[in-house]
């Protein structure tokens, strides 16, 4: 079967999902873009495709969850 990888891409405000080299979605947060991911990767699984996700860690530079806080 196929493969179907998903990275967290963005930064502090806006983040999406790259999937086939192709960024999609504009979530708020690190934690909103990987919960829209683990919910496409549950549908691949069932139609058998190897999946993985990759999310970004913190680099010093921002929150944990990627939002901006005050």
């Amino acid at each position: 079967m196929g493969k179907a990888y998903y990275d967290i891409v963005g930064s502090d405000n806006r983040w999406g999902i790259r999937h086939d080299d192709d960024p999609t979605g504009d979530y708020s947060s690190k934690e909103a873009a990987f919960e829209a991911a683990c919910a496409a990767a549950s549908n691949a699984i069932k139609f058998g495709h190897e999946v993985r996700i990759t999310v970004p860690g913190n680099d010093g530079s921002g929150t944990n969850l990627g939002v901006i806080t005050n």
